[in-house]
């Protein structure tokens, strides 16, 4: 029996919104057998759906961060790799969060709809730290993941952060925000995407609003900071440091 095209679009199109938990399973399968820095943790959301999480525990940690990815990829990538394992060198406990994923030929504004879901990932990462008792946890996100990060604070703007660190996201989205109680480090490289530069100065009006943040171009760095790991780790590093000193 042949479906007629609006039902199909009814019934079906819906379905092929949602995050690719096959694809997930797929990077899960890919880096957990090899994983040398951290431990895999599984938590869950309100659909039910178990995403992986890495967990590396900084000795003697001075606070905690949650690593969020950018679009299509998985929490031990490229920088996000490179930051998560770093950073707990450095003194902080990370968590390192599966976010969701579309096919690998997806655009940016086709997550949209996965915002929601995004953010739900984003609370229950951060209730998991504080029941391992961290009173102190900062936020670093990339590309796509500062769009989802964005989304979740303007939802969420009590969140329970001392500091939170944008890296390269591809909008004016901080504008959306209004204040905030903990700075915002807007970085990103001079090399980056075009839809990255162009926005610079609306992402620095809207940080003006927020008091303690700051806008950081790195000199020479592409989107990835490819060849720049040194000076992405001293940037966030350094304003972490500053911010959870504010906060005590």
């Amino acid at each position: 029996m042949r479906i007629p095209l609006f039902l199909f679009t009814l019934f079906f199109a819906p379905l092929a919104l949602g995050a690719d938990y096959e694809r997930e399973k797929r990077w899960a399968d890919e880096i957990t057998p090899g994983l040398i820095v951290g431990d895999a943790v599984y938590l869950q959301t309100s659909n039910g759906h178990k995403f992986l999480n890495l967990y590396t525990e900084a000795a003697k940690a001075k606070a905690a961060v949650i690593v969020v990815h950018g679009i299509g990829i998985h929490p031990d990538w490229g920088l996000i790799g490179m930051l998560r394992t770093r950073l707990a060198e450095q003194g902080y406990t990370t968590l390192s969060v599966q976010m969701p994923v579309l096919a690998a030929d997806a655009k940016g504004d086709a997550y949209l709809p996965d915002f929601s879901e995004a953010g739900e990932r984003l609370a229950a990462a951060t209730k998991y730290l504080q029941e391992k008792g961290y009173k102190k946890i900062a936020l670093v996100s990339h590309s796509m993941g500062s769009r989802m990060s964005s989304d979740y604070l303007k939802n969420n703007p009590a969140a329970p952060l001392f500091a939170w660190v944008s890296v390269s996201i591809t909008n004016d989205a901080l504008g959306s925000l209004g204040v905030l109680k903990f700075p915002v480090l807007d970085l990103y490289g001079e090399k980056d995407l075009p839809q990255v530069l162009e926005n610079n100065k609306a992402r620095a009006q809207a940080l003006r609003k927020i008091k303690g943040s700051a806008q950081i171009m790195t000199p020479e760095a592409d989107h990835f900071f490819s060849g720049q790991d040194d000076a992405l780790v001293k940037y966030v590093k350094s304003f972490l440091g500053q911010s959870l000193k504010r906060s005590r």
